[in-house]
């Protein structure tokens, strides 16, 4: 505390402006935080919306080759040794319909 008192009454009113302070200033930070999600959604959604956001784009050349190893009864860990893919990836790819 930059002030020092001697009174208690100046010392407890300090206190309770300064917790009254952080707490403004940590309402006002998450108000912040929470509209700049929000902007950034919105900016997400329209550039979906408008074909500028397509996510990458599927190894169909690698998928195919896993696939093929599937259906030859390949296991998995081998599978995953060939291609350096991750195991979810195989998952998925085993769930397909034939």
């Amino acid at each position: 505390m930059m002030l020092k008192t001697e009174d208690a009454f100046t010392g407890r009113m300090f206190d309770a402006i300064n917790g009254m302070l952080l707490d403004m200033l940590a309402a006002i930070a998450r108000k912040d935080y929470d509209d700049r999600r929000r902007r950034q959604a919105q900016g997400i959604a329209t550039a979906k919306a408008e074909g500028r956001m397509r996510g990458r784009p599927e190894d169909t050349e690698r998928n195919d080759a896993i696939i093929a190893m599937l259906r030859k009864g390949q296991s998995w860990n081998t599978i995953l040794r060939a291609t350096n893919c991750s195991r979810s990836t195989v998952a998925k790819l085993a769930k397909r319909p034939e």
